[in-house]
């Protein structure tokens, strides 16, 4: 049988972190790096060999438990493997231009890559979907389908607005104007050692109080009596504001807005989130006080991993410039 070929971006999140999981905003990209999976079609297991992991991947059709596979990329794998349940096995390569760790997705963008490998057949919605079971199995931990889903559905020179209730994704044209700078703090994020599926459940006893936070107010918010709810819901209900402002400052290619937005958003999840470290803050100062740049914050879940900020093209910022990139695609 023939060699199959996928390839799936990561993503850099522009605005609307912690959002997804409790159904809001969001307005990723899809970014020029990746995951490729090369793989022929075999046998009664998945074995892959990884460019940037020392071990390989060995996985067997029948996998039960994708948590307790290792070495640990392997666990993304092995989730794949049980969502899919493909009645063939396969061999292969995996390579990534993806810094594993920084926030950028290489999960994602490793599980969609495999599944499109492997023969997955349906939407870009479909696909983000399986592979969002997929996570949650790997890794324990509750994420929401953002990542996914920006990797499956990208467009190039766009920015996706994502609805994370109805799944709606609609494309939103990056100005020309715009550069998209992303620093890698240095410290590695690893969600499933983090406190994430304790910020999600604190997301949701606010949303049971006082209903979904997709839909409430700053001043529903304003009634909790558990302050670290409020919090919480503030970020999230703030959140959902500014996603909206700024595809709008997109659109009109107001910069400057835009990337006080940004700032914004930093501070939110800083202070009532407190998913940020000392280093991306002082990331994200630095960055804010760098001509050119517009706006700057914490990218991704937090807890380590990256900085994005928005600048102009002139701008002596230094960091990874990222372009826009179209979806996940199979040869």
């Amino acid at each position: 049988m023939a060699w199959q070929r996928a390839h799936a971006p990561g993503r850099v999140n522009l605005i609307g972190d912690h959002t997804d999981h409790t159904g809001g905003l969001a307005l990723p990209m899809a970014i020029e790096w990746g995951t490729t999976v090369e793989l022929e079609r075999g046998g009664d297991r998945v074995q892959l060999e990884s460019s940037v992991e020392p071990e390989p991947a060995v996985v067997g059709l029948g996998v039960e438990d994708p948590s307790s596979v290792r070495p640990p990329w392997a666990r993304y794998v092995a989730g794949v493997v049980a969502v899919l349940a493909p009645e063939v096995g396969a061999a292969g390569l995996v390579h990534t231009t993806l810094p594993v760790g920084a926030g950028l997705s290489s999960s994602a963008s490793l599980e969609v890559a495999l599944a499109l490998a492997l023969g997955f057949e349906g939407t870009p919605l479909e696909l983000a979907l399986a592979c969002q079971r997929a996570e949650h199995l790997a890794s324990g931990v509750p994420c929401g389908v953002m990542d996914q889903l920006a990797s499956a559905a990208g467009v190039a020179g766009h920015a996706l607005l994502l609805d994370c209730t109805s799944l709606d994704v609609t494309p939103i044209a990056l100005p020309e104007a715009a550069q998209v700078v992303v620093v890698d703090s240095g410290a590695s994020r690893a969600l499933a050692g983090s406190a994430y599926a304790e910020r999600r459940a604190q997301c949701e006893a606010a949303d049971r109080r006082i209903g979904p936070l997709r839909e409430a107010t700053l001043a529903d918010v304003a009634t909790l009596d558990d302050e670290l709810l409020l919090r919480r819901g503030r970020h999230v209900v703030s959140e959902n504001e500014r996603v909206r402002r700024f595809a709008d400052c997109l659109r009109s290619g107001d910069l400057v807005t835009a990337g006080a937005l940004m700032s914004a958003s930093h501070a939110s999840l800083r202070d009532d989130m407190e998913v940020s470290t000392p280093g991306l803050d002082r990331l994200v100062a630095e960055l804010s006080s760098t001509p050119g740049v517009h706006g700057a914050r914490l990218t991704g879940a937090g807890f380590g991993g990256c900085v994005v900020a928005l600048a102009d093209p002139t701008s002596p910022v230094r960091g990874w410039r990222l372009h826009p990139s179209a979806g996940a695609t199979r040869h």
